[in-house]
């Protein structure tokens, strides 16, 4: 069977959002030939931003099996840069390039009540309009019931602190992995169907 490609594709301006990428990579890389790629989109407006990682092509979209955004929340929503990246996927979009592959999402806030779930559901519509299968965490996931921080059905989330200067907890690592792992599965089934 070939290898199936997982794109972790994110925004991250305080590095919160990047450590929980590189923990779903960790997921999705736990199934046998499964790949992740992890790729950030270019920052707007800061020109003091210096991206971790590589910056994600159209042709990165093409590619993969399966998609995982993340970005940090920004007023309940989805952070500029990775909202200009998604408003620039037309083609992607009337092409069909994502229909019927899965998609999933995570965050990051300063603020336990920052918006966590309205983020991750700003992120789910367009996944939707390309005709992505939304992944989520089930509550077999036990994590999303001892939690008391960051984790939601939606996707995974992380409880930064107003400095960021909280770690990503034990909870919130394992609901990372886990969708890592959710999306790298159906990707796998979804390929071979």
């Amino acid at each position: 069977m070939a290898t199936t490609t997982i794109l972790i594709l994110y925004y991250s301006k305080h590095g919160n959002t990047s450590k929980m990428a590189r923990l779903i990579a960790r997921g999705v890389e736990s199934q046998e030939d499964t790949n992740a790629i992890i790729r950030t989109v270019p920052c707007v407006g800061d020109e003091d931003y210096k991206p971790k990682d590589a910056l994600v092509t159209q042709e990165d979209l093409s590619l993969c099996d399966g998609l995982v955004l993340g970005s940090p929340a920004r007023f309940g929503n989805m952070a500029a840069p990775l909202k200009t990246f998604i408003d620039d996927t037309g083609l992607a979009w009337f092409s069909g390039t994502l229909s019927n592959k899965p998609g999933a999402v995570f965050t990051s806030s300063s603020s336990l009540h920052g918006g966590q779930e309205a983020t991750l559901l700003s992120m789910i519509v367009p996944l939707l309009h390309h005709g992505m299968l939304i992944v989520g965490l089930p509550y077999t996931e036990k994590s999303l019931l001892q939690t008391q921080s960051g984790g939601t059905p939606y996707g995974a989330s992380h409880w930064s602190g107003n400095e960021s200067e909280r770690s990503i907890d034990k909870h919130e690592k394992n609901l990372c992995i886990a969708l890592g792992r959710r999306v790298a599965i159906i990707a796998r089934k979804q390929k071979t169907a």
